[in-house]
């Protein structure tokens, strides 16, 4: 007699997705039709991520692999599945209604990432972090992080003049910055006396202003690497009228050395938050303002389309003429960085800044 029990068909390819944390990944593993055929946890380590792939192959070809936090704690990981030529999605976080409904777990959000890169949904292609532009990031990170400790050091060092006494107030108020940081590097104090407010206060405007002068050096000897950095991978982006290699680097990094991920220029303005974004309902047509995005790309584009403005007979043209149809300066502005930001995606992407070509 034939047997009733339908046969199981032979699984050929399946699809991978793995949840990250910063000592294990979570992997899963599920089939063409999204049934879960395991889960396991790997240490975050090269003989971790090297296990995990030999597993997921144990289920058949590997299609795809969704990996949660490729920026993050799935670099690592990325990196090395990427030498073994798989091929990776980026994959967001489960929506909330997902996550209300299912609960939340290692392995359930490894299944959630499995499936949304078999279906291609919220997914993305990361960006390869083993080339220059991952170096000009890495030094972009320690340069903005200087200079935010500057600015706070200045900000201490008036904010204790302001209640400095009188004669030591009268000394430092109204001087320019960097000789009232050469003046306060100079004060020298007595230790001795510290107890007295007074000598306090000239001890702490010392320490800050010195601090100030090593972070400026700090500074200073950060954009010796990163302008030829920047000229090296794409010296086109640098004759750009307006940008500079603070706002070429930025940027950089956010298009990735990968910058083939970026489909269209459209693609390129969602990524920076420049894009508007359609917010339509019935007789009701308009679009909102994009708040989404890398921030500190938003913030580049608005730098240089402020220096077009001061210094760009085509830009300062362009805001007189939109000034008579009614716009505001900051509709203007929004409208220019969507302008500049087509303008730099074929800079970006006609050059082909891998090391070797």
């Amino acid at each position: 007699m034939p047997s009733i029990t339908p046969d199981i068909p032979t699984i050929d390819e399946v699809a991978g997705g793995v949840d990250t944390h910063q000592d294990t990944h979570t992997a899963a593993v599920i089939d063409h039709v999204g049934r879960v055929l395991g889960t396991e946890q790997f240490p975050a380590d090269t003989a971790g991520y090297a296990a995990l792939l030999t597993w997921m192959r144990s289920f058949g070809t590997v299609r795809v692999v969704g990996i949660e936090g490729t920026g993050a704690y799935g670099a690592g990981l990325a990196r090395y599945l990427r030498r073994q030529e798989m091929n990776l999605s980026e994959v967001d976080r489960p929506d909330r209604k997902a996550r209300r409904f299912q609960g939340k777990s290692d392995p359930i959000d490894a299944i959630q990432a499995a499936k949304a890169a078999l279906a291609g949904e919220r997914t993305g292609t990361p960006k390869q972090r083993d080339g220059r532009v991952e170096a000009l990031r890495c030094l972009r990170i320690a340069r903005r992080s200087a200079v935010d400790q500057r600015a706070d050091a200045q900000r201490q060092i008036k904010a204790l003049i302001v209640t400095a006494p009188d004669d030591l107030r009268t000394q430092l108020r109204g001087l320019p910055v960097k000789k009232l940081i050469a003046i306060c590097a100079a004060l020298r104090p007595d230790p001795a006396h510290a107890q007295d407010p007074a000598t306090a206060t000239m001890i702490a405007l010392r320490s800050l202003a010195r601090r100030h002068q090593q972070l400026a050096a700090e500074i200073n000897d950060l954009d010796e690497l990163l302008e030829p950095l920047v000229a090296a991978i794409n010296p086109a982006l640098l004759a750009v009228h307006g940008l500079g290699p603070d706002t070429a680097g930025q940027l950089l990094v956010t298009a990735g050395e990968n910058h083939d991920r970026l489909s269209s220029e459209a693609a390129f303005a969602m990524l920076c938050g420049v894009a508007p974004i359609p917010a339509s309902s019935g007789k009701t047509h308009r679009h909102r303002l994009n708040r989404g995005g890398d921030r500190q790309a938003n913030a580049a584009l608005y730098r240089i389309a402020l220096v077009r403005l001061r210094w760009d007979p085509r830009t300062r043209a362009y805001m007189e003429r939109r000034t008579q149809d009614g716009l505001s300066k900051k509709e203007i502005i929004r409208c220019l960085k969507r302008y500049i930001a087509r303008e730099l995606y074929q800079v970006i992407t006609r050059n082909d800044h891998r090391p070797g070509d």
